[in-house]
């Protein structure tokens, strides 16, 4: 195999992370000093659900889902450059999305549903128009990798992490970015923002201690406000709560947290997956966090009593992004196995 140049070296190596722990390095036959062993998810005393559906035609792996704000469209990003939009009534794709030159890590719709965002190992970020399915624009200035990306509530900034190590935040309008955040000392993947679109919280890791802190941003002065610490891996998922009063995090040591946003504090540490947890997700009500994992299951937690109420299982390889309809009662899985999965929820 040809030695990638210097620059393609260090993306390969830390993508390990973004891109689903070291079956990415594996894919490219990059050895890793790092040992792994997936232990299989034990049978769930939870209920088990059924999906109601099962979505193929990604040909590997899907990295990102986004229901559309009317939940009649679903946007899936994965490998090899592919973006699909599928209508979720009929379960079938109605457009793929061709442009980017490397792998679509991350999906986003714009509050109003009319542009859908998309963040590329290709270093760049894709506004696309959902009438009429075509680019209109593409945003530059990452240096790296672009790992996540999301719209402000009111819909007029983008938010875009990278393995640059920076946070951009774009203006939707003018397509210029208009502030670059700095603090991280490693490459950031998820990014969100509060529901009132005040706070922007992103995490990182530190490659060389395996481990990984979470920042809240005020929007308006681009400035950080607190930096989260207690996981002992990598933290690689973020989301608010619905009303804003807490934030979930999904981390590489296998775990859920539960901060407190007021206070800072975590409120609970939720345990039961068997491998890295890669994606969190509040259902629109607040009273529900699915997450998926390394071990090929996705669980869905009460989020009062901090305890798993469902273990899904039936994706065959880890599950890497998960996202809830607008009305709760659907949640779509993303999973390397090259497939994205409908649950019923209610």
């Amino acid at each position: 195999m040809t030695t990638p140049p210097p620059r393609q070296r260090r993306s390969l190596s830390r993508r390990t992370l973004l891109l689903g722990g070291l079956g990415a390095l594996a894919a490219v036959g990059v050895p890793t000093t790092i040992a792994l062993t997936r232990t299989p998810a034990p049978t769930p005393s939870a209920a088990n659900l059924a999906p109601s559906a099962t979505l193929t035609g990604h040909t590997s792996w899907v990295y990102s889902v986004a229901f559309s704000p009317d939940g009649t469209t679903l946007a899936t990003g994965g490998r090899y450059s592919t973006v699909r939009l599928w209508d979720v009534a009929s379960h079938n794709t109605v457009a793929t999305l061709t442009g980017h030159t490397d792998d679509v890590s991350s999906v986003a719709f714009s509050p109003d549903g009319t542009t859908l965002a998309t963040g590329s190992l290709d270093d760049t970020v894709r506004l696309w128009d959902v009438a009429s399915r075509k680019t209109i624009a593409t945003l530059t200035g990452h240096t790296d990798d672009v790992s996540s990306v999301a719209f402000s509530p009111d819909g007029t900034t983008l938010a875009t992490g990278s393995l640059d190590d920076t946070v951009r935040l774009w203006d939707v309008a003018s397509r210029k970015t208009i502030a670059t955040l700095t603090g991280h000392t490693d490459n950031v993947s998820p990014v969100a923002f509060s529901p009132d679109g005040t706070t922007l919280a992103t995490s990182s890791a530190d490659i060389s201690s395996f481990e990984g802190t979470v920042r809240l941003w005020d929007v308006a002065g681009r400035n950080t406000v607190a930096t989260l610490t207690g996981h002992t891996g990598y933290v690689h998922s973020v989301a608010f709560s619905p009303d804003g009063t807490t934030l979930a995090t999904g981390s590489l040591d296998d775990t859920v947290r539960l901060w407190d946003v007021a206070s800072r504090n975590t409120v609970a540490t939720l345990t039961g997956h068997t491998g890295w947890v890669f994606s969190v997700a509040f259902s629109p009500d607040g009273k529900t966090l699915a997450t998926g994992s390394l071990d090929d299951t996705v669980r869905l937690w009460d989020v009062a009593g901090h305890n798993t109420v469902a273990t899904l299982t039936g994706h065959t390889d880890r599950v890497y992004s998960v996202a809830f309809s607008p009305d709760g009662k659907t949640l779509a899985t993303g999973s390397l196995d090259s497939t994205v999965r409908l649950w019923p929820t209610r």
